[in-house]
């Protein structure tokens, strides 16, 4: 078994050495990650510049990949040959905080491992859901043992064509996570606010700032299973297509 691990937080971030270690019990790990931070980037893939690798080293000792392109960038370049071992799973993270409701569309950890669903290799993104304002080093502990366990789970039985899962764990002790949760994407509450600024030059330039975001705590969602202590699992799938629209948009008229 050969996993790739990867991030969104960049190659030195906590999380992402937690993660690794844990994996390492499943197989041989790889680790591929951006050399900076790229959260809330997105699903992005760099087509117009070059693409720059080097090799690193974590805080542990173990090797690692470091590349100056985005999170998919850090699954695409392993995929297509660049590491010549098959790769068999990916799984990416840990984040620092929740990735729920319509968050999977701004989020690097999620569209890393979409990144390898559309390439066929079986994809699991790991957020934890961290305190606000939490000021201390967080401890992944238990969001990595999450993340084997749910690794163990696909290695085993393997997933349905193009589904990546979205896995988010409370800030809790391994001891006191409720359990495990199947869940639907929840509606998440933006509170985003516009701040205008002026440089020293007159001229104006923009923050997207505001409080942080909330959800609505539904019983089957995973923001309700994150609020009652549950780890949330979320099956998404790559095709968007909303099916019940398209016979609404069929009787549309365009001549």
């Amino acid at each position: 078994m050969h996993i790739l691990v990867t991030n969104d937080d960049g190659v030195t971030a906590p999380g992402l050495l937690a993660l690794a270690q844990e994996m390492r019990s499943l197989g041989k790990v790889t680790v591929f990650a951006p050399d900076k931070n790229w959260s809330a980037s997105g699903h992005v893939k760099t087509m117009e510049r070059p693409l720059r690798v080097k090799e690193t080293i974590l805080a542990d000792g173990t090797p690692a990949f470091a590349s100056d392109g985005a999170p998919s960038d850090c699954v695409a370049l392993p995929l297509l040959g660049l590491i010549e071992e098959p790769i068999d799973l990916v799984v990416s993270g840990i984040n620092p905080n929740a990735n729920i409701g319509h968050d999977v569309t701004y989020s690097g950890t999620v569209t890393a491992a979409m990144e390898a669903v559309i390439a066929g290799v079986k994809g699991i993104a790991v957020s934890l859901d961290s305190p606000e304002g939490h000021r201390a080093p967080l401890d992944y502990s238990a969001a990595a043992v999450v993340a084997k366990r749910v690794a163990e789970k696909v290695i085993a039985d393997g997933l349905p064509e193009g589904v990546v899962l979205n896995v988010n764990v409370p800030y809790l002790k391994e001891s006191e996570l409720k359990g495990y949760m199947i869940t639907r994407q929840g509606l998440r509450v933006y509170r985003d606010a516009l701040d205008v600024r002026m440089d020293p030059r007159g001229k104006p330039y923009y923050w997207i700032g505001g409080e942080a975001p909330t959800g609505v705590a539904e019983n089957g969602t995973d923001f309700g299973a994150l609020s009652q202590g549950y780890v949330s699992i979320t099956p998404l799938q790559l095709d968007l297509t909303h099916r019940k629209a398209m016979d609404v948009l069929k009787e549309w008229n365009f001549r």
